[in-house]
């Protein structure tokens, strides 16, 4: 069935030596594999840039229900990056967040608000010029709300610990080893009030930053199955130092 959308583009991977296999986050169908031909002239509509990761493009494809991989009829430019790729800082952040993606939408159906919530991020990153240092942390303890494992911040009060297994502050440590104390539970119900216009007002260190990113992906690896170590987390390791 032929099918209008847009999308965001996670992942793509040479296939053979003029195909690619892109993974991409669709508005309408949620996670989608797809099989793309490259062409051999300057004519052809699906060229290899408009597959770089996080790329938001308006594409129509032919959905087979039981097709592992897709049929890609057309994409063009939804919304063209200003300055991600042109910003060192920025592509670091932007590759993290492609690779988090590729894993914590492994199976994720049509989710609108969640689509949105990614498109609205990635374009507020793009055109902010400065104080995003912090935007991957937000990002990440944000991005909870939507996958359906937020923590709930109502029972927080000073000296509490933090429960990771089951995303809810506690007065007492848990018997098992996943647990924020609490001078990191007090920074961690902090961070996630805070949205990407207020973000900058909450000042980290670099070993600060380190240590949320961290629990962050702590956090998820919990909640998500088989979420694996990030190739990418190195690098934005490096920026920070």
């Amino acid at each position: 069935m032929l099918t209008k959308t847009e999308a965001i583009v996670l992942k793509s991977l040479k296939y053979g030596e003029s195909r690619l296999i892109i993974d991409m986050f669709t508005r309408q169908q949620g996670r989608l594999s797809f099989i793309v031909s490259l062409p051999k002239t300057a004519r052809g509509r699906l060229k290899k840039q408009l597959f770089q990761p996080l790329t938001l493009l308006s594409v129509e494809m032919d959905v087979r229900p039981n097709a592992r991989l897709q049929k890609l009829r057309d994409a063009r430019l939804l919304t063209p990056f200003q300055t991600i790729p042109f910003d060192a800082d920025k592509l670091s952040i932007s590759l993290f967040i492609a690779e988090f993606l590729y894993y914590a939408l492994r199976g994720e159906q049509r989710n609108e608000p969640l689509f949105d919530y990614v498109v609205s991020s990635i374009q507020w990153l793009d055109g902010r010029e400065s104080l995003f240092a912090n935007f991957h942390l937000v990002f990440l303890m944000r991005l909870a709300r939507f996958l359906g494992f937020y923590p709930n911040l109502e029972g927080y009060d000073e000296g509490c610990y933090f429960d990771l297994r089951e995303s809810t502050f506690t007065t007492h440590a848990p018997l098992h080893r996943e647990f924020l104390m609490p001078e990191e539970a007090e920074k961690l119900q902090l961070m996630m009030r805070m949205d990407f216009p207020t973000m900058h007002l909450f000042r980290l260190s670099r070993q600060e930053r380190q240590r949320l990113l961290e629990v962050a992906l702590t956090y998820y690896r919990l909640h998500l199955p088989d979420f694996p170590e990030l190739r990418s987390l190195q690098v934005l390791q490096e920026m920070y130092r």
